[in-house]
């Protein structure tokens, strides 16, 4: 049978991304100079974009973006744009990222704002100003969307707009909030930069009011562009845990916000702010982190969640400040799958370990930064299960699942489970493969079941670090190539939900 995809009109796309990717490499050429950096890593990778998408571009010509092309153009672009990523790290020559392979994987987690990392010493001195720039800014360009804004910047994306961000954006579905679906990936955009320019001001106020030593300028931009696309990037290595816990309630907060559906900030913004408060996701996103914290902060303050001497940790058991914050902080990291550590959360048991394990496989809400499963879809199933119950007491009855945006379909609903169905086997499958890895690598050494399962859906959920020799203050250095390769992998379906870039790779897709 003939082939009906035509990957030229995808390439010569990605080839227009590529080109505008330049523009934002200027902020991290600009640092370079002014802190006295090496600005040939950026000149040179700004260089490769325009001359590389300029290529790309002419094998486009006027085709137009059909359905099937949409599908391919998600997945080139989030392969491709991390390839690119790379070369900043690999002209540097500096720390482990001088590695292809620990490049790619780098720049992938930044893209794809999992916020897994390898760098084995994180600080400004070995890497620089403008090198940590550009790693955090790599997860600010991925957090709202790519392929979003570029359905905001070109014209010619306006027809297959509406497609590209139902398969890039997170979540079951996008609210379309203006009639021109370049109109809403404009708002999404405004609000989306809105709230990092409202993070920066908040960090950086910190510091002014003397409750933030450390939160200088440079700091405040580098966590603002990181917290809103849920990324966990920090040029500290000690991540939010070397600053104040007035620093940490302040993430705690910009978190909470990262991972809401941006839309109804939009309603909000117009005078619609009941759209917000009635909407089901949101009050279940809300009371699932609100009963989860309890949980933790329980443990925490009873000392029954340490692992280790009070000593060792701080003084957590007894104080309750403290204890809330620590369990607050850590359970909003971990749903919003931004990454962030206040503490290091090896050092609690694995009583502790186990609940934040499960709120990995949470997620933010749809038409957020976050990653994950996402509450809505445990949402629709929590219905649904409800809803088998109910007509199995009365099998005559019609009930329709519905939410506060009203009744969900029966072909979304099949949507939801066959998504978590096929998360859930990656996962299982997945694990399997890192306990091996453990197994057989000598530079590991072994990987508890805890450890390959938090590796597994911290990578393929974006969520970031997991525990033992991938907790918070630990990498994934240690892992082998093909395992790197393989959670490289994971990132990139995780971050496209899956089933937009397994499509790409059945028969059917292409005859």
């Amino acid at each position: 049978m003939a082939t009906v995809v035509d990957w030229r009109v995808s390439v010569g796309l990605v080839g227009s991304v590529f080109k505008y990717l330049s523009i934002p490499l200027v902020l991290p050429l600009a640092v370079a100079l002014l802190y006295g950096d090496d600005p040939w890593p950026f000149l040179a990778t700004i260089a490769v974009a325009l001359a590389l998408g300029s290529a790309l571009e002419r094998l486009r010509g006027d085709r137009e973006l059909g359905h099937r092309e949409a599908f391919l153009l998600v997945s080139l672009t989030w392969l491709a744009v991390p390839v690119l990523g790379t070369m900043p790290y690999l002209i540097a020559r500096v720390g482990t990222v001088a590695h292809p392979v620990n490049a790619l994987f780098e720049s992938m987690s930044g893209f794809t704002t999992t916020g897994a990392t390898l760098l084995g010493d994180i600080s400004v001195e070995k890497h620089g100003h403008a090198m940590l720039l550009w790693r955090q800014l790599t997860q600010w360009l991925g957090g709202m969307g790519i392929l979003v804004l570029m359905v905001a910047i070109l014209p010619e994306l306006s027809v297959g707009g509406a497609r590209l961000i139902s398969e890039e954006s997170p979540g079951v579905s996008v609210d379309k909030l203006r009639p021109k679906i370049q109109e809403t990936a404009r708002i999404l955009w405004l609000i989306y930069i809105g709230f990092t320019v409202a993070a920066t001001v908040v960090y950086y106020g910190l510091h002014h009011l003397g409750l933030a030593d450390n939160m200088g300028l440079y700091n405040a931009v580098a966590h603002a562009l990181t917290t809103l696309p849920t990324g966990g990037f920090s040029p500290e290595a000690r991540s939010i845990e070397a600053f104040s816990p007035a620093v940490q309630w302040a993430v705690i907060a910009f978190m909470i916000v990262a991972g809401t559906n941006f839309a109804l900030f939009w309603y909000a913004l117009i005078g619609r702010p009941e759209k917000l408060f009635r909407n089901s996701e949101f009050r279940s996103y809300l009371g699932t982190m609100v009963a989860v914290s309890a949980l933790v902060a329980g443990l925490l303050f009873s000392g029954l969640g340490l692992a280790t001497a009070p000593e060792a940790v701080g003084p957590i058991p007894g104080h309750l400040e403290t204890a809330v914050r620590q369990g607050v902080f850590q359970v909003v990291a971990i749903v919003t799958t931004t990454g962030y550590a206040s503490m290091d959360f090896n050092t609690w048991d694995s009583t502790a370990q186990v609940v934040l394990l499960f709120a990995m496989f949470l997620g933010g809400s749809a038409g957020s930064a976050a990653g994950s499963i996402k509450i809505i879809r445990w949402y629709a199933v929590e219905r649904s299960i409800l809803r088998e119950l109910f007509t199995t007491v009365h099998p005559e009855a019609v009930r329709p699942v519905r939410t506060a945006s009203g009744v969900i379909d029966e072909q979304t609903l099949r949507g939801v489970i066959t998504f978590i169905l096929v998360f859930i086997g990656i996962f299982a499958i997945s694990t399997v493969l890192l306990l091996i890895e453990g197994a057989t690598n000598p530079e590991i050494g072994g990987l508890s079941t805890l450890e390959a399962m938090s590796a597994t859906i911290a990578t393929l959920g974006n969520v970031g670090p997991g525990f033992g020799i991938v907790g918070p203050m630990d990498s994934y250095l240690d892992f082998s190539t093909p395992a790197k390769l393989y959670m490289i992998g994971l990132m990139w379906i995780g971050r496209l939900e899956v089933l937009s870039v397994l499509v790409v790779f059945t028969p059917n897709y292409w005859r």
